[in-house]
């Protein structure tokens, strides 16, 4: 009710002599709150209850199992369809419960002596129940137990009839799976439904009398949130509808693995990722063997060089860092990383050759003036043909046979491709290297020299950056190269790098110790739906359980699991209206935007 001073002619005068002003009601004819918030109709039946548009059916417990452990009531919160679950608990006095107690193991007891004396076999759960009762009496007398009573329902809610019918009888099959006995609260669906509504109130009052151990247990804290006050946002979570924001630069590592069939949506989370990262300032490099990340990079302010034979720029597998750091061995790192790439471009070597190969790598840069000593390595650094010259010097079997194979990226159709001093330095804060227009047999080459290129300038400065490596499986090929993207998903936190890697070929990924090791070695893992194949393989490696297994298998694009240091959760990627026409990879939406565009 609404009061106000008010003055009226009638009684102004009065009100003015008695030197007070008279409260006016207001309230007739206007609308209260709870006419506001109710809703528009409720129609109760024997089996549900309608409230607006919304129907809704009610279930209370009447059977429990004899053994519980803890959060063996999760599968409520996990339950795939919309609920609403109240918990009365109520306190009850000890000494009445002992008194009880101690009548109801005398009939036990009756029991059991009677069917003795007869000859029946004495009932199992009799006796199951009688020492039950007998343990819990010696607890409850020395304090260790309380007892309560407690009461669980569970309200189901759907668009229709039909839709809450289906989702009861899976209900029901999921709680008798754990021994729960639930009924249909018939000719008290008001009265269910105001108990599981928060108000606090129990109308139904259906207990069971439970003791402290087990009531504890019933707490169901089995749904994972990833909300941070920092951090970007990943999408939303599947169980609890709450937000995933997360900040992966905050955990031990800020290494990140996303594995999906074709068409699950990795592309599409990590170009999500990185253009919400360089909003909060961090630089992102990406090495992009499809193409697919141009129109983010152009959108963006980026620069998107399309790495090929007859391109302008140019990179130097020889390049050093010229950053000195305590403890390393800069030109070692460097010979090491161009005896991985060799074997990439050569072929398998055996010992014989890779010897002959240190020994002309040691000469090549002793050449130019570079020795072990950090103030030489900032010299200009060799070229591949320097190496070739080096090699066909040596005069040996074993060197011309090298050079043999190394000509033609010297003086083949090849040879302007890895022969150059590098002309391209990083400096624009979104940095994409395509390698969409060399043939399949060069790309690996071509990803193990950009990936040196652009780890070499990472080591020089120190800032917050963001490595994407997509179809990382073209470098799982490889062992050398493999070990090259361990090492760096090793080292990265050093550099404040967070790195990531992405493939759809799980199998390839994961069939080499460096793929599991970069697995291991990755904080936040998130994979999208798997094919069925995969599956096992990857429910082994992630201990998932079978209804995540399911869910990956059915998911659709854009949903999986989000892994984040020892949390997890189910996460459908989200994107904003403005950020899905410069992300999506959709050939559907892709035609219609350019058709949009000819229409203008």
């Amino acid at each position: 009710m609404g009061l106000f001073w008010g003055k009226n002619k009638k009684n102004n005068v009065q009100g003015q002599q008695q030197g007070t002003m008279q409260p006016v009601r207001i309230s007739r004819g206007m609308i209260a709150l709870v006419d506001i918030i109710a809703p528009s109709s409720v129609e109760v039946d024997f089996n549900y209850i309608r409230v607006g548009e919304k129907f809704y059916k009610t279930f209370f417990v009447v059977g429990y199992p004899r053994f519980v452990s803890s959060n063996w009531l999760s599968v409520l919160i996990d339950f795939g369809h919309s609920l609403n679950t109240s918990m009365f608990i109520y306190p009850t006095s000890s000494p009445d419960i002992l008194s009880d107690l101690k009548r109801k193991i005398a009939e036990m007891e009756a029991t059991i002596a009677s069917q003795l004396d007869v000859g029946v076999a004495i009932d199992p759960t009799v006796q199951a129940a009688l020492e039950d009762g007998l343990n819990l009496q010696e607890e409850l007398a020395r304090g260790i137990e309380r007892f309560f009573q407690f009461s669980l329902y569970i309200t189901i809610s759907g668009d229709s009839i039909e839709d809450i019918t289906g989702a009861a009888k899976r209900l029901e099959s999921t709680l008798s799976s754990i021994l729960i006995i639930t009924k249909t609260a018939t000719l008290q669906m008001e009265d269910g439904f105001k108990s599981t509504i928060p108000i606090g109130q129990d109308r139904l009052f259906i207990t069971r009398n439970m003791d402290t151990t087990s009531l504890a247990s019933t707490f169901p804290f089995s749904s994972a949130t990833l909300t941070q006050d920092e951090g970007i946002m990943y999408g939303i979570n599947l169980q609890n509808g709450s937000l995933i924001v997360f900040d992966r630069y905050s955990l031990e590592n800020a290494n990140e693995v996303v594995l999906g069939t074709s068409g699950a949506g990795k592309s599409y989370l990590i170009k999500l990722e990185s253009m919400r990262q360089l909003m909060f300032g961090t630089e992102v490099i990406v090495i992009d063997p499809e193409g697919e990340y141009e129109t983010l990079a152009k959108s963006l302010g980026g620069e998107f060089v399309s790495f090929t034979a007859s391109s302008p720029i140019k990179i130097n597998p020889f390049d050093l860092s010229g950053a000195y750091q305590e403890g390393e061995n800069e030109l070692g790192l460097k010979i090491l990383s161009l005896h991985g790439l060799l074997k990439i471009v050569l072929g398998q070597l055996d010992p014989g050759h890779e010897a002959v190969l240190d020994k002309a790598f040691m000469e090549t840069y002793r050449q130019k003036g570079i020795t072990t000593d950090p103030e030489t390595q900032k010299k200009e650094p060799p070229l591949m043909e320097d190496l070739y010259k080096v090699i066909l010097g040596m005069e040996d079997e074993i060197s011309r046979d090298l050079a043999l194979r190394l000509e033609k990226f010297i003086k083949g159709s090849l040879s302007g491709m890895f022969n150059q001093q590098s002309n391209f330095d990083i400096k624009n804060p979104f940095t994409v290297f395509s390698i969409k227009g060399l043939e399949e047999e060069l790309r690996s080459i071509a990803i193990h020299i950009i990936l040196d290129f652009v780890w070499t300038r990472i080591r020089k400065t120190l800032k917050k950056r963001l490595l994407i490596i997509d179809e990382a499986w073209y470098l799982m090929k490889y062992e050398d190269s493999a070990s090259f993207v361990y090492g760096i998903a090793k080292r990265a936190r050093k550099y404040f790098l967070a790195l990531t890697t992405a493939t759809q070929d799980v199998r390839d990924f994961l069939a080499t110790d460096y793929g599991k090791a970069i697995l291991s070695n990755s904080s936040v893992q998130v994979l999208l739906k798997q094919s069925p194949t995969e599956i096992d393989k990857i429910a082994n490696i992630f201990y998932l359980s079978g209804q995540e297994k399911e869910f990956l298998l059915s998911a659709n694009v854009g949903e999986g699991l989000f892994f984040a240091g020892l949390n997890h959760v189910a996460m459908k990627v989200v994107a904003a209206p403005f950020e899905n026409p410069i992300i999506t990879s959709s050939p559907e939406e892709l035609v219609r935007m350019q058709e949009g565009d000819r229409s203008l």
